[in-house]
């Protein structure tokens, strides 16, 4: 096997196993290296997808256990776990397997084993990266461009350790061996919402504690407000303005200390397992680059330009390890952006216009400016709202909970944001996605035909009101 590359890719998750892929169609020769074992990242075999594996698994449990009989349907449920628990597991063996298969195609190295750089690039001499292997066998490679796309880690708890038993991760939440009577979530965010939500439609009692006072920080505060009050239905129990101080193990359980956010009295919740979920952070420990040079801002980041350049010339840094927002698909546009701008062509990722969903339901799906961003800003903006109680198709599926919410620049009608909370919001957005991509008003999207009766149509209906002339309410 070559030892010299045009580029190592260090990560193989989405931003590096794309970065890869992108470059060995572009005609280079690339190796990535990751130490995992399997490719795919955090997102495929711990994150995202097992992740939404069991969200619609306990989706389809819940609606066949409390509303098939709406429906007509008479039906015994049960829960067997392990085998809900097993499909999760096929469904990351197969993804993960279709990574590997994917890197072959374009042929790029995949090199099972840990990363460090030891020495930058410089004068048009190669880069070195030292992989140690399995059984501690060293590799060393070298590439004129070395890419730190390692992704993020857990955010930790203060004074609190995981065990991933009783105190777990969003890894080990995914891997409990039993329904909990009670979970306790600390982080009112995606990944606590999302985990939070599954173990109560199988079963568990939740309460989420969260330090600020609403839930999905950085989400348009109208939807946020509406997402609690439809969670609270469901069942969710909160606490807002709330810190974790302390937890303790007992035989029966964790008891764990929470006080007010601002200080105050104490209590104590009982809860069988407590899931941290308030962040994730950087990955870049043990990377070698303090070595090299490679700066780092406050809060750990790689420092980047916008074109991915670190302070060192000839290393990039890609993902959740630089700045932004810390999702699989941006990392995957900055991957193949990187690589198109090494191979001289013109990549480019439009931040304006990366979308963001949380997929609980009903589901929220967000892109572009909130009504609080275009405040704060000074931006004179117009605003169209559609209710799904208004949509013929989510009466025919019984689900109504949510709205479209279309934010147009007051002067142009050019779309500046999009915010939805209903059923198959996630897919629903990206009609929206694409319409400010290419800049478009909202009333291109109001002129639009879409299909009847669809959930589209509430998008569109949303449109049509940013100029107050919705024709289905």
């Amino acid at each position: 096997m070559a030892d010299n590359f045009d580029a190592i890719v260090i990560g193989g998750g989405p931003g590096g196993y794309n970065a890869a892929i992108r470059l060995g169609q572009l005609g280079l020769t690339a190796a990535c290296v990751d130490k995992r074992g399997t490719f795919g990242g955090t997102c495929l075999n711990i994150g995202c997808i097992p992740s939404k594996a069991l969200l619609h698994a306990s989706e389809r449990f819940h609606e066949a256990h409390t509303d098939f009989a709406k429906l007509g349907i008479k039906a015994t449920v049960e829960l067997d776990l392990p085998a809900m628990m097993a499909q999760k597991d096929k469904v990351v063996g197969e993804l993960t397997k279709g990574v590997e298969f994917l890197l072959r195609k374009n042929k790029v190295e995949a090199i099972v084993g840990e990363a460090r750089i030891t020495a930058a690039p410089s004068n048009g001499s190669g880069g070195k990266v030292e992989v140690k292997g399995k059984g501690g066998a060293l590799r060393s490679l070298t590439a004129k461009h070395i890419i730190i796309a390692t992704g993020s880690d857990v955010a930790p708890l203060p004074s609190v350790t995981i065990d991933e038993q009783q105190i777990v991760s969003s890894t080990g939440a995914i891997a409990l061996k039993q329904v909990p009577k009670k979970l306790l979530v600390v982080g009112a965010g995606v990944i606590g919402l999302e985990l939070g939500s599954v173990w109560k439609r199988l079963g568990s009692e939740v309460t989420v504690i969260e330090f600020l006072d609403r839930i999905t920080p950085g989400i348009d505060l109208e939807v946020s407000k509406q997402f609690q009050r439809i969670l609270a239905k469901q069942g969710m129990i909160f606490q807002l303005s709330t810190k974790v101080t302390g937890v303790e193990k007992k035989k029966t359980g964790l008891a764990v200390t929470v006080e007010p956010a601002a200080g105050g009295e104490k209590s104590v919740i009982e809860a069988d397992v407590m899931l941290v979920a308030i962040g994730r952070r950087p990955y870049t420990d043990n990377l070698g680059l303090d070595k090299v040079g490679v700066a780092l801002d406050k809060r750990g980041r790689i420092v980047t330009d916008n074109h991915y350049k670190t302070n060192v010339p000839g290393i990039y840094a890609i993902g959740d390890c630089r700045e932004g927002l810390m999702l699989a698909h941006k990392a995957e546009d900055e991957g193949v952006a990187l690589a198109e701008l090494i191979a001289g062509k013109a990549g480019h990722v439009n931040y304006d216009a990366i979308p963001s969903v949380v997929y609980t339901f009903p589901e929220v799906a967000t892109v572009g400016k909130t009504e609080e961003e275009l405040k704060a800003a000074g931006v004179a903006y117009k605003v169209g709202k559609f209710p799904f109680t208004a949509n013929a198709r989510a009466k025919t599926i019984a689900s109504t909970d949510g709205f479209v919410k279309i934010l147009a620049d007051a002067k142009t009608d050019r779309v500046l944001g999009c915010h939805i909370i209903g059923p198959e919001a996630g897919n629903l957005l990206a009609e929206a996605v694409l319409a400010m991509e290419f800049g478009a008003s909202s009333e291109d999207i109001a002129r639009t035909c879409h299909s009847h009766p669809t959930l589209t149509e509430a998008v569109r209906q949303a449109a049509m009101s940013v100029e107050g002339w919705t024709m289905q309410m």
